[in-house]
């Protein structure tokens, strides 16, 4: 897919209009902002993005290996949860090393296939994690409000289907944005007021008068998330209503703990996605728009682990056998 996706970009890139072609130049590659023009502060970002992402590295691997190894925690949750942890260890791969690097050495152009490599795997990886959320709250919403069912409709084929799809749909998307936005004309500077490359800061340099093919594209993405806020809220609710009609002070408490954590990761992820982009490509870029690209790319994968580890007495009850050198069954 991504094969002929560039292959794609690289026609409608060699037939641009030809009155264009004197105000366009050849476009080789694009340039990330500096973060400062002091070296100290320079080192300052890239050691605080280098903890952050050793932070997110090792909580995401860690769930990844427990959930693998242990066969306590081989059930639709924790199946989805592995597939989260993989998924958000991918998203902060993608962008964070590489704004490290360019604060160490200084050089922060990136070629044209390397920028369309990164957009893609951005949106394919959070495309594929929004909807990989909005399953797990289905998973919760059976559990709780359906448990007699529960297995019957969570088996593994089921499960493995909702995961592939999480990924395929993703995939789709990433591709979609990233050819319509490269087809687009680019002329005068190349340099991205953000950490990494995403759609809204490319619009905002492109050359071109409307970028209608990309905008169809961003107002699809912006309706699916929409649809999937709508979707949370609905079986939130059913979980909510039957969870406070629960008649034991723990089980309530039992039940709160496995859900408020998961909407809340959901709510910010999907909430500073769509702020991200909904801004218009006119506007000049600013610290807002670097803050909502944070929230939604180095956030979530980084507070992911530490949300459904420190309050899930399952994960807890695996790494203390790690710990001690137990088998897991």
């Amino acid at each position: 897919m991504l094969h002929l996706f560039l292959i794609s970009v690289q026609i409608i890139n060699r037939t641009l209009p030809s009155q264009n072609t004197a105000n366009l130049t050849m476009v080789t590659g694009f340039f990330l902002m500096d973060f400062s023009n002091i070296w100290e502060l320079q080192a300052l970002h890239a050691m605080s993005f280098l903890l952050i992402y050793l932070v997110a590295l090792i909580g995401n691997l860690l769930i990844f290996t427990l959930i693998t190894l242990d066969g306590h925690l081989h059930t639709p949750m924790y199946f989805f949860l592995k597939n989260l942890s993989f998924l958000d260890l991918c998203l902060i791969s993608v962008t964070v090393p590489k704004s490290i690097e360019n604060s160490l050495s200084r050089s922060c152009s990136i070629s044209f296939f390397g920028c369309v490599l990164q957009v893609f795997l951005v949106i394919l990886f959070a495309g594929s994690e929004i909807l990989l959320l909005i399953v797990m709250s289905y998973d919760r919403y059976i559990a709780i409000c359906q448990p007699l069912r529960y297995k019957t409709i969570m088996n593994k084929g089921f499960c493995r289907r909702m995961a592939t799809s999480s990924w395929l749909i993703g995939g789709l998307f990433g591709a979609m944005h990233s050819a319509r936005t490269f087809s687009l004309p680019f002329c005068g500077h190349k340099e991205i007021h953000q950490f990494f490359y995403d759609v809204p800061s490319l619009l905002r340099i492109s050359c071109a008068e409307t970028h209608i093919a990309a905008d169809v594209g961003v107002a699809l993405g912006i309706t699916l998330a929409i649809f999937c806020c709508i979707s949370v809220a609905i079986s939130y609710g059913h979980i909510f209503s039957t969870v406070l009609k629960i008649p034991t002070t723990e089980g309530r408490s039992k039940a709160f703990s496995t859900c408020l954590p998961h909407l809340i990761v959901l709510m910010v992820f999907i909430t500073t996605g769509i702020l991200s982009y909904i801004k218009s490509p006119l506007d000049s870029d600013s610290v807002l728009d670097l803050l909502l690209s944070v929230l939604y790319s180095v956030v979530p994968p980084t507070l992911n682990p530490v949300i459904y580890s420190l309050r899930n007495r399952d994960i807890k009850m695996s790494l203390r056998k790690l710990l001690t050198r137990k088998h897991f069954l």
